[in-house]
C-alpha cells in the first residue's frame, strides 16, 4: 500500500529510495522548507532534526529523508501532519485554466 500525504497544495508520496544523483538541500536556519506559499509567504516546513531534503539538479525532482522518530510537517494556516520514517517525493498541486498552455501551481 502506498503512503500518501497531503497539507495544502503539498502533496508528499513515499518511495522506495532518493535517488542517487539527488543532492542534500540546505535548512533555513532550524527549519527543512519544501513549499513556500506565493499569496501568504507562509512555509511548509520540518524541524531540521527530522527532516533532511534533496533535489535533482537535472530535472528539479525534490525528495525527503524523514528520521526514524518520524517528522511533523507544520504551517501556519494548516493542521500538522506527522509522516513516518523514510523516504518521500515532494510534489506541488497543480491547477488547470481552460486556455492556458500548461497546468500552473496552485498558489497558497
Amino acid at each position: 500500500m502506498m503512503r500518501q500525504f497531503r497539507q495544502g497544495d503539498v502533496f508528499l508520496r513515499a518511495v522506495e529510495m532518493i535517488p542517487p544523483r539527488a543532492r542534500p538541500v540546505r535548512a533555513e536556519g532550524d527549519r527543512v522548507v519544501v513549499a513556500r506559499g506565493e499569496l501568504s509567504g507562509h512555509a511548509h516546513a520540518f524541524a531540521t532534526a527530522e527532516a533532511m531534503m534533496y533535489r535533482q539538479a537535472r530535472t528539479g525532482r525534490v525528495f525527503l529523508q524523514v528520521a526514524e522518530t518520524g517528522a511533523r510537517l507544520q504551517h501556519e494556516q494548516h493542521d500538522p501532519i506527522l509522516l513516518p520514517a523514510g523516504h518521500y517525493e515532494v510534489l506541488r498541486q497543480r491547477e488547470y485554466t481552460p486556455g492556458a498552455v500548461s497546468a500552473r501551481p496552485i498558489a497558497d
